[in-house]
């Protein structure tokens, strides 16, 4: 049930007006296709995989192995991207920031798509299972594309859940690589998946703000289009949430991972990261939700560099 229906005398969030169709823009098919990997995303995951790697082999890594796990979560993350975008190519045409995107626009029919996200997927999948010593990684990326195409990517249009669900594909990456490099997971690991999980849910919140209009033309059921107009309760769980990631945040530290330079890193970050979010939670506007949203990318770079230095170290 919906907090909108929980509310009585508030309604959700409703926009009915549809873009206008997309030009064909003439471009290069390698343009579009790369466009369908979403790189931006696939980049910042590898940064998360690298640093579960580093931190698997405890100082003593291999670069080749480094290499392989990189090529082959790449890999993986583009096949998803892919295949989410094929999957939700209907909603897409009808949200503004979306439309133009590769299959919206008509420049790149679906058949090809969902061939193009299947083989990279499988690819992705199957070097790691031969490149690598142990069978963990490719199993944890093969678990992170079937939960994030397959359970998120529909739950989207059911229920406002699907932040939290989607939070658990979107932890794996570090995973990831820890098993690529160390065939046990243990509590070091599992405090590297916490910290993405419980990151992703005030970074998703406010992108979720920000274009709570066309989420709603799109049909997706994000928690601001179905809670009250004003945002209340996306102001509450944005704050929650980074409130938790506080604690979160020394998590590392407390299992080994981490050690004193790191934990004297991240947890201002993690503070410095509450405040924007408090902010927010106060004054529930584009500009504070944007300021959310950059504050988390900072947070989570800064916390998976320090990780990743404190493991090539240690």
């Amino acid at each position: 049930m919906s907090l909108a229906a929980e509310i009585p005398g508030d309604a959700p969030f409703t926009a009915t007006q549809a873009p206008a169709a997309a030009p064909r823009a003439t471009r290069s098919p390698f343009a579009d296709y790369f466009e369908l990997t979403k790189p931006r995303i696939g980049l910042m995951a590898l940064i998360t995989v690298a640093a579960g790697y580093l931190l698997g082999s405890a100082g003593d890594f291999h670069w080749a192995g480094l290499l392989n796990t990189l090529v082959g979560a790449g890999l993986v993350a583009a096949g998803g991207s892919a295949l989410n975008q094929w999957l939700e190519r209907k909603p897409d045409a009808k949200m503004h920031r979306t439309a133009r995107r590769p299959l919206p626009a008509g420049r790149v029919a679906p058949v090809a798509a969902l061939a193009f996200g299947v083989t990279l997927f499988v690819a992705g999948v199957t070097w790691l299972a031969v490149t690598l010593p142990y069978p963990g990684a490719s199993i944890a990326a093969a678990a992170t594309g079937l939960l994030y195409v397959g359970v998120y990517t529909p739950m989207k249009r059911l229920t406002s859940w699907n932040t939290v669900v989607g939070a658990i594909p979107g932890a794996l990456p570090p995973i990831i690589g820890w098993c690529a490099a160390e065939e046990t997971l243990t509590l070091k690991a599992v405090s590297l998946f916490a910290i993405l999980f419980v990151w992703q849910l005030p970074h998703f919140y406010a992108i979720a703000f920000m274009h709570r209009e066309d989420y709603a033309r799109g049909g997706m059921k994000m928690l601001p289009v179905v809670e009250r107009p004003d945002g209340f309760y996306t102001g509450l769980a944005t704050v929650g949430t980074a409130a938790l990631l506080v604690p979160v945040t020394v998590l590392p530290f407390a299992a080994d991972v981490g050690h004193w330079p790191y934990l004297l890193g991240a947890v201002p970050l993690a503070v410095w990261f509450l405040l924007r979010a408090a902010r927010f939670a106060r004054h529930r506007t584009p500009v504070t939700a944007k300021s959310v949203l950059r504050g988390s990318l900072v947070y989570l770079t800064g916390v998976m560099v320090l990780l990743a230095v404190d493991g090539l170290v240690g």
